[in-house]
């Protein structure tokens, strides 16, 4: 979240992408640093014991979540 902070406030758009398992971090992230709006994505948990097939298939589904918050 601070490096998506620190994008946004520099004015270039940029999100957050986690596990769905840090959902709740990443809000509270995105509160302490002043930006409860940050744009944030989450691809399914768990992720460390995907193999890169199956990586490449959770990036796959959340490629058009990234887009639409980048361009919000």
């Amino acid at each position: 979240m601070h490096d998506t902070v620190w994008f946004e406030i520099q004015g270039t758009p940029a999100v957050s992408i986690a596990s769905s398992e840090f959902v709740t971090a990443a809000t509270a992230q995105a509160d302490a640093l002043g930006m409860p709006d940050a744009q944030r994505v989450f691809v399914a948990h768990p992720i460390q014991d995907a193999t890169d097939d199956e990586m490449r298939e959770k990036a796959n589904d959340i490629v058009s979540e990234i887009m639409s918050a980048l361009t919000v």
